[in-house]
């Protein structure tokens, strides 16, 4: 087992089959206290429920002090949740992909009466973090895994947002490998549900909630509210080798290119990413 970096990239290299691979990558987050959302072994992906960063509450004299008695009365007001992706790899191994997504409770105004639930940036440090003691989880030892999540950044090519024709898409001038690794774990970062993929094919199948139009609610209390929104939409995210670049545009789930107020936010999200 290896870690491989490319930019704030980082993903794990392991020489074992994706049967093999599964049980251990499943426990890991269990050990870890995370509980699971998804679980899905036939696409390789274990996404975790939200959990409360606890290491971000002051460990005060009160608290010291008391201990377990006042533990609940304490928030830290951050919530993370974690996406495992194990894809097989052409060496006859696979390689495991950690990505983050976290939430912050905010004041909803000045008049600080009530706090909503927010999207804040992900943490590529939380998850190299989890990277490392993956990797010591599947049997590298606790040096070999610091040395490697301690390797220096390399920049990360540019991506290009560009309109062609009608249509707009992605330009990232690396190899349909590279830029398939960087999209998937872009598509992981931001959100989306993947469904499917089809590398064969260059296409990822996602479902995707447009939420620029709605009225911005706190994370949570969209979780029980009773009004009936619009679920998400089905959408393919292609991804083709052009000329120099690898290209990478959203279709609808017939596969036509779509050039829609939505697929040019969903490119956005993208190429913000990447970036």
């Amino acid at each position: 087992v290896r870690i491989e970096r490319d930019g704030k990239q980082r993903w794990l290299v392991v020489s074992r089959t994706a049967e093999s691979v599964w049980p251990i990558v499943q426990e890991f987050w269990k050990e870890n206290g995370f509980e699971y959302t998804i679980q899905q072994q036939q696409l390789g992906l274990l996404e975790t429920e939200w959990a409360e960063n606890r290491s971000k509450i002051p460990q005060d004299f009160i608290r010291r002090s008391l201990g377990k008695i006042v533990d609940g009365l304490y928030s830290s007001g951050e919530r993370d949740k974690f996406r495992t992706r194990i894809e097989r790899n052409n060496a006859g191994g696979v390689d495991i992909y950690v990505t983050h997504r976290g939430m912050v409770e905010e004041f909803k105004d000045q008049t600080k009466s009530g706090t909503i639930w927010v999207q804040r940036p992900n943490d590529p440090e939380l998850e190299a973090e989890f990277l490392s003691r993956l990797m010591v989880k599947l049997g590298a030892s606790a040096e070999q895994a610091k040395a490697s999540t301690a390797a220096p950044q390399t920049p990360a090519n540019k991506t290009t947002l560009v309109t062609q024709g009608d249509a707009s898409a992605l330009n990232i001038p690396d190899s349909f490998d590279v830029a398939w690794r960087r999209i998937g774990l872009a598509l992981d970062r931001t959100g989306f549900t993947v469904e499917d993929r089809d590398r064969a094919q260059g296409v990822y199948f996602v479902r995707y909630v447009d939420t620029a139009t709605k009225e911005e609610k706190g994370f949570f209390s969209n979780m029980f509210s009773s009004k009936k929104e619009a679920g998400p939409v089905k959408y393919r995210i292609a991804v083709r080798k052009a000329a120099n670049v690898t290209e990478v545009t959203v279709q609808d789930a017939a596969g036509k290119t779509e050039n829609t107020p939505v697929a040019q936010r969903i490119l956005k999200l993208l190429a913000d990413d990447l970036r």
